[in-house]
């Protein structure tokens, strides 16, 4: 039977147009994904902004279970108490972090040139751990090198002169620039986090306006569960990263680490980067209490295990058991990806992606799931 040349090219027609829809649609989403790679770490950043946002909001939240105030004032409250604290320990242990932060910084560095010493010892190669340094002489040889004829040579060449003193601009201005990174990203997450805890309600409404109205309503229900499981997860955290800095200040205090407290504080921070940050804050503790000899070490390496243990069988399943269940080794695979591909900034955000993440799958599986269900 001949098809009429009118639903042929009506047909060639829809066919045309779904091809070119769906190019668009394949241009556009990669368009999306490099646009991302390019700038993942400025989209990192806006993100540790949205989450200090979510904890401060979170705070305020909490206070408002105790004392009945507007959001406004409570969320003042919880920034000066915040503040105060920070000043706190700025005055009244500041000129202990600083010794302490110059001790432990010496001590790793003769504690690294330790064990490059003792892997040359034991035939291991470390040529890797050269710096630009210049080669040694050969031990075979020991005749000491001529000098080159001429004039002796009190002060250096003009060209010497030019060479090291653009060294020494050149590394001034990586110090001056890497300065300003760091505090401008500190103020930008800071202003972020500020003004998204300022007014949640208008930057959520904004968020779903942007949803078309058919979705809407899904698109409410996955915006507040995913904020309502950052703010369990953000709290836990906070309680958990409190408990392993006194823990393990506390520990190393006893022990007779001289760092005790900074690296309590360096424990504490990594804390907030799950498995990872466990097991570099072990390393620079153990490292850093070599300096006091092999039974400190151990000790400090016994006390590792314990706070690790603590954290992972005492406050991550009881603190946290309503904020996340997510599995370790998936966890740890998802920070090994973002770590590679987006360096500190994923591997530090890989816990809350995630946890945003987990919140989607979960939300579309139980609509596929309650349909089967009343069918």
């Amino acid at each position: 039977m001949a098809i009429p040349s009118d639903e042929r090219v009506a047909a060639r027609g829809d066919l045309a147009w779904a091809i070119s829809v769906g190019g668009i649609g394949v241009v556009t989403f990669a368009s999306l994904l490099l646009l991302a790679w390019y700038f993942a770490a400025t989209l990192f950043l806006i993100f540790a902004g949205m989450l200090l946002g979510v904890a401060l909001n979170a705070m305020s939240n909490l206070l408002g279970r105790v004392v009945a105030l507007p959001h406004w004032l409570r969320l003042t409250v919880v920034c000066l108490v915040l503040a105060g604290l920070l000043s706190g320990i700025v005055l009244l242990g500041g000129a202990t972090i600083a010794d302490q932060a110059s001790v432990l910084s010496n001590t790793i560095k003769s504690q690294l040139v330790n064990v490059r010493a003792f892997l040359d010892k034991n035939g291991i190669d470390t040529s890797y751990f050269d710096l630009g340094n210049p080669p040694a002489s050969p031990s075979g040889s020991s005749t000491p090198e001529t000098p080159a004829a001429g004039p002796p040579r009190n002060l250096p060449s003009p060209s010497a002169l030019a060479s090291s003193g653009g060294a020494i601009v050149s590394q001034t201005l990586k110090l001056l620039l890497g300065t300003v990174s760091v505090v401008g990203n500190f103020f930008i997450v800071l202003f972020l986090g500020l003004t998204f805890a300022a007014q949640p309600g208008v930057y959520r409404s904004g968020l779903l306006f942007m949803v078309p109205s058919r979705h809407r309503a899904r698109a409410t229900v996955i915006v507040d569960r995913i904020g309502e499981t950052l703010e369990r997860w953000l709290i836990a955290q906070m309680l958990t990263m409190t408990v392993v800095f006194l823990v393990t200040w506390i520990g190393l205090k006893l022990i007779g680490i001289q760092s005790s407290f900074i690296l309590g504080i360096q424990a504490g921070l990594l804390a907030f980067i799950p498995t990872v940050g466990a097991v570099l804050a072990g390393l620079i503790v153990v490292l850093a209490s070599f300096a006091s000899g092999w039974v400190a070490a151990a000790s400090a390496l016994v006390l590792f295990l314990g706070v690790h243990a603590l954290e992972s069988y005492v406050l991550t399943p009881i603190i946290q058991r309503q904020a996340l269940d997510i599995p370790p080794a998936t966890l740890f695979a998802f920070q090994i990806l973002l770590g590679v591909v987006f360096g500190i900034w994923g591997l530090a955000l890989a816990l809350p992606v995630m946890a945003i993440a987990k919140v989607l799958i979960d939300h579309f599986k139980a609509e596929e799931t309650t349909p089967a269900a009343t069918a």
